[in-house]
């Protein structure tokens, strides 16, 4: 590529100039569709058998250019009576609702979407890989230029007006080329320091779980702690039921089916087990959201609330960093006067061995608030809490942030 060709200004203020023979136009020039998808019922079971169709929602963004792990897969009869939109191969999909609006993600191969997602099949002037790469310098864009305030959204009007670079065809496809490989080669370097840090989170795991059990000061006189998984604790520690040290609420959704869209898509947020896993230790993101109507067949939760997955990741725990609703897979924890939300966090988690061994098997594990309660643990005075949160916080950020 030319580093030296000639330039001119784009006419868009941001985007500065751009060589002299690129073009700069709105999205909807270049775009044969830009539509959102639509969300089949999940009570009707027909729509689910033998499925082979790919429908993506928007926890199936992970980061990469390519869409590869969908939702669900449906069949036949859901794209009929369903009234779904089906997306040709090479489809973008554009997140335009929700915490994660403005990810952007390409399809190779025909599929479906839900209505938070924004389909853009391009006509023969552009290379749907090169504006998939050309969208991501939207990402961090549109969630400040969408509308509203509690649930920002952008929609396919909005799409078609984003501005659009153009160069030749063949430039696009190399230039998409280009970033292919170099996109390898960064990813190839982030999974070899993901081995490494995954190798210094079970070491900082470890440690946690012998300082919450056994405290900052190895000399400190010990005792019995009377518990078959800890053999002494500190003498001046408590050891008493989770029950005593916190308040236990579990999530409420009551409403069946759940997936009734009639509750949805309104200013509440509504966390999801899913959420806890993907979180370190703050719950900073949602994709879902309850209405006026969800609200009522829920329950709202503090910030600062410690929530725990009781069903299918069970044991895992998450801060809460807003006021959100959440089902009854999951419970809230809320310390007492005497109990550091921070250390209650680290002590939790040290505990997921103990909380996994407490649940029930029936179809699938589960526990339940009852059983968490009446669990046993160490718990030190206020300050010491305080003071063993405050050296974990400093030391490992890039951990659990």
């Amino acid at each position: 590529m030319n580093t030296y060709q000639e330039r001119k200004n784009s006419g868009v203020e941001w985007l500065g100039e751009i060589p002299r023979h690129w073009q700069s136009e709105r999205l909807k020039r270049f775009a044969a569709r830009i539509q959102t998808g639509v969300t089949p019922p999940t009570d009707t079971p027909d729509y689910y058998l033998d499925g082979t169709v790919p429908w993506f929602a928007p926890g199936s963004y992970d980061g990469d250019l390519e869409l590869r792990e969908p939702s669900k897969l449906i069949n036949e009869v859901a794209l009929r009576n369903g009234a779904l939109r089906m997306f040709p191969a090479g489809t973008v999909f554009l997140i335009g609702i929700g915490a994660t609006i403005g990810k952007v993600g390409l399809i190779t191969e025909p599929a479906s979407c839900n209505q938070q997602i924004i389909g853009i099949t391009c006509n023969h002037r552009l290379s749907s890989r090169y504006l998939a790469y050309q969208l991501k310098i939207y990402e961090d864009v549109i969630p400040g230029i969408a509308s509203g305030t509690t649930l920002p959204i952008f929609d396919q009007v909005k799409t078609g007006y984003l501005p659009v670079l153009q160069p030749p065809r063949d430039e696009q496809e190399r230039i998409a080329a280009y970033l292919d490989a170099s996109c390898a080669t960064i990813d190839a370097a982030v999974a070899t320091k993901r081995c490494q840090l995954e190798t210094l989170y079970a070491l900082a795991e470890s440690i946690i779980h012998h300082t919450v059990t056994q405290g900052l000061n190895p000399d400190s006189k010990r005792t019995p702690s009377g518990l078959d998984w800890l053999a002494e604790v500190p003498a001046h520690w408590q050891v008493q039921q989770i029950k005593r040290a916190c308040r236990l609420v579990r999530g409420q959704f009551t409403h069946r089916p759940r997936n009734d869209p009639a509750l949805y898509d309104g200013p509440y947020p509504f966390v999801q087990t899913g959420d806890i896993t993907a979180a370190k230790k703050y719950i900073r993101t949602y994709s879902q959201t309850l209405n006026e109507l969800g609200l009522s067949v829920s329950k709202m939760f503090p910030r600062g609330t410690l929530v725990m997955s009781i069903a299918a990741n069970i044991g895992d725990v998450a801060i809460l960093d807003f006021e959100a609703c959440f089902p009854d897979s999951m419970i809230g924890m809320i310390p007492g006067p005497k109990t550091n939300l921070d250390y209650l966090f680290y002590l939790m988690r040290a505990m997921k061995g103990i909380m996994l061994r407490s649940a029930v098997l029936s179809t699938q594990l589960n526990l339940n608030y009852v059983r968490i309660g009446t669990n046993f643990a160490a718990f030190p005075p206020k300050s010491e809490q305080e003071a063993i949160a405050d050296i974990w916080m400093r030391r490992n950020k890039k951990f659990f942030r």
